[in-house]
């Protein structure tokens, strides 16, 4: 991976760590944009991913992390955004077979963004849709899928290219969405992405 993105122009990998500590101690003495971590690592192999970038959050919160993980299951990703999405991104593994996934990751969270795996997503999708008395049943077609969009991370202006839409029309879908679901209304696009994960992730309605 390290040859991977030292071919791209614009990355320079400053620092290569085998375990939690080292990982924290070369972000002190690097001084990185991104961290890209597994979510596991010695010392104890579990989740040392995710408390990397809870510490950072608390200590570097302008430092970005990418997590790489194995792990389909939300529950695996969504601790990384219980406290915020900007600037955190978790993929899959499958994604370093394709550079440019990855170098993207790494890209929107170094410009403070934020990426959830589409298949994580489509994970949560799923499970809220076969929920019973959720409201997610009252969206449209065109609502699920400005949604999902929405969740893996994506700007009005992202998702309107991915759905041939305008960006009104997206900014009137969300509004929709918003309502019918009972979230406040939110304006920042993080904010945005960290509500509807949440909500996703929530049992019942």
């Amino acid at each position: 991976m390290r040859r991977l993105l030292e071919a791209q122009p614009d990355i320079e990998v400053v620092a290569a760590c085998g375990d939690l500590d080292s990982l924290l101690a070369a972000v002190e003495a690097d001084g990185p944009d991104v961290v890209v971590t597994d979510i596991r690592m010695p010392p104890t192999g579990v989740d040392e991913g995710i408390r990397a970038a809870d510490r950072l959050r608390e200590t570097h919160p302008e430092i970005g992390v990418v997590v790489l993980s194995q792990y389909v299951d939300p529950r695996y990703a969504l601790p990384l955004f219980e406290h915020g999405t900007a600037r955190r991104a978790y993929l899959l593994k499958e994604r370093v077979d394709d550079v440019q996934q990855l170098v993207g990751a790494i890209r929107t969270v170094a410009d403070g963004g934020s990426v959830v795996d589409p298949k994580v997503v489509e994970a949560l999708v799923a499970e809220k849709a076969h929920a019973e008395r959720s409201a997610f049943q009252d969206l449209t077609p065109r609502e699920r899928d400005v949604l999902s969009e929405m969740a893996s991370g994506k700007n009005n202006a992202a998702i309107a290219a991915t759905l041939f839409l305008t960006e009104r029309s997206v900014e009137k879908v969300i509004h929709s969405i918003f309502l019918k679901l009972g979230l406040g209304w939110e304006t920042s696009v993080h904010k945005r992405v960290k509500a509807v994960v949440m909500y996703l992730a929530e049992g019942g309605s």
